[in-house]
């Protein structure tokens, strides 16, 4: 069993490594395209980690889309196995342990004015407050609307866009239905306006399903009124969003406010937000559960961190209530004399709270997260350049239900030096400073790369603790990857720490385990 699911995997290679470019069918025969991407994991026990391996000892998540357009004309189909999923994917739960999909098969006509697509799609309404339907591997998730869109334009003033279909909800397509319309309206052009922008929009979102155990329906609306402005370099954003009753939320109403005030100038910008929500979380069916159950988008507003110890506890929208923001400043001095020689500063700041008393024991708003980071980038010649960041995170592990919150430091230190156009050195150094839940950790990264083909790496990560606190784990990896034209083959083998992946502000929990991961990437 476990050779033919590594057949498959070799398979996917091998059609990896023969795709270089789009086809053209002739002068009017039209462009097919398209990509194959394959996740694989091969699992260990290990005495020193408390999750034992899978009894198939083995994951894979593999995609294959093809696309193809000619003229006004486009059509796609995107094929997905999991042989089973890879473990922390909560695909892997929904059905059958061995899978193969088919989320997305569309046709769609783009006129100048107008488009017309039926079958599966994405699309996103403002901010996603509302509305949103996206595919992310990562994360392990696709919740495609099944249906039709219809779009239109009339010149630069106006746009109207309607959705009517089923989402999908990993495996399976839901028995209730989702539709809705966004229209933007642009002052700017209207007026013209020849410096700057003005649009007024707004959408509307409906969801109806059959709900057994009820004597009504589930039924829900939703609308939204938004201004976006923009002006030599200043920008302003608002949104507002108002929920109907819904019965996933104990037949409660919603709510949700989004601002943003923005500025740039030479070498200097600054951006600032603050949201509130109410009573948001929207699932597609009443009976679902996961990340993918989702009918709109409420990512966290934090910076996302690419670094380790950064990014070990990152924050998780409470969606039941919250209010807070962030703020954001950069500058940037470069040398008159030297191009390759600049200072890249950045401070961010972000804070969220319980929005309403009953969310706590205490009765009062508790603080669910607290961000104070501060980044220096040099450049100091064309081969050497460091970063040193430092951020303060303060966290409640009780989603604000309790008053308690745990504090880290983290201090990170990042160079990486270019020996000449092909060759190139990268170092970290972090540590996290905590006499509070698993105490001290440090970790180090050093990466090598030989471009454009290959690139290596070795990391660790190990909890020192403090005290009685701390596992003395460490968390070991090593690996590298080759690149051959539009191909990517990347092999690696390491403990993972149990933890929450996060993409795009959205997060999943994944599992702490051993094994090799073998991942290929292609397009055409």
């Amino acid at each position: 069993m476990f050779m033919k699911r590594l057949f498959s995997f070799v398979v996917a290679v091998a059609v990896a490594l023969s795709a270089s470019a789009q086809i053209a069918l002739g002068e009017k025969g039209g462009v097919i395209s398209g990509s194959v991407e394959s996740n694989n994991i091969v699992y260990f026990n290990d005495s020193a980690l408390s999750t034992p391996a899978p009894d198939t000892h083995f994951g894979s998540n593999d995609y294959i889309k093809v696309d193809y357009a000619v003229d006004r004309f486009s059509a796609g189909i995107q094929v997905e196995t999991y042989l089973p999923a890879l473990q922390g994917y909560e695909i892997g739960s929904y059905g059958n342990q061995f899978k193969v999909l088919v989320p997305m098969v569309y046709a769609q006509w783009q006129d100048k004015s107008y488009s017309v697509t039926v079958g599966n799609m994405y699309e996103q309404f403002g901010n996603g407050l509302v509305f949103r339907s996206f595919e992310d591997r990562q994360l392990g998730f696709n919740n495609s609307l099944l249906g039709a869109r219809v779009t239109y334009n009339l010149g630069d003033y106006f746009a109207v866009k309607a959705i009517y279909g089923r989402p999908r909800l990993y495996t399976n397509y839901q028995t209730g239905w989702a539709g809705g319309a966004d229209l933007s309206l642009s002052l700017g052009d209207m007026f013209g306006m020849q410096k700057g922008a003005l649009f007024i929009e707004g959408s509307y979102v409906n969801r109806y399903e059959k709900v057994s155990d009820i004597a009504a329906d589930n039924l829900l609306n939703m609308y939204s009124a938004r201004i976006n402005f923009d002006h030599s370099g200043f920008s302003l954003r608002g949104e507002y969003v108002g929920k109907g009753k819904d019965y996933t939320q104990l037949g409660n109403k919603g709510w949700a406010g989004y601002g943003e005030i923005g500025w740039a100038g030479k070498g200097f910008s600054f951006t600032g937000s603050v949201r509130a929500l109410s009573r948001m979380l929207t699932p597609l069916a009443a009976g679902g559960a996961g990340t993918g159950n989702t009918l709109n988008y409420l990512p966290a507003m934090t910076r996302q961190y690419t670094y380790m110890l950064a990014n070990l506890e990152p924050y998780q929208v409470n969606a039941e209530g919250e209010i807070g923001g962030q703020v954001d400043f950069y500058y940037t001095y470069r040398s008159k004399n030297n191009r390759y020689r600049y200072w890249n500063f950045h401070a961010n700041y972000s804070t969220y709270y319980t929005l309403r008393k009953e969310q706590s024991k205490s009765g009062n708003r508790e603080r669910l997260w607290q961000d104070i980071n501060v980044d220096v980038t040099r450049q100091w010649s064309k081969k050497l350049k460091t970063t040193l960041l430092y951020s303060f995170q303060e966290w409640n592990p009780y989603h604000g239900s309790h008053h308690r919150t745990y504090v880290s430091n983290i201090f990170v230190a990042d160079v990486q030096y270019k020996f000449d156009r092909k060759k190139s050195l990268r170092v970290e150094a972090q540590y996290l400073l905590s006499g509070e839940h698993e105490g001290d950790w440090g970790a180090a990264l050093v990466e090598f790369n030989l471009a454009p083909k290959w690139s290596f790496f070795v990391s660790d990560m190990y909890n020192i603790g403090r005290g009685d606190k701390g596992t003395d784990k460490n968390y070991y990896s090593v690996g590298g990857s080759l690149t051959i034209k539009r191909t990517r083959i990347q092999l690696s083998y390491g403990r993972n720490r149990a933890g929450y992946v996060c993409s795009g502000g959205v997060c999943r929990y994944s599992p702490e385990y051993n094994g090799i991961n073998i991942a290929v990437t292609a397009s055409f």
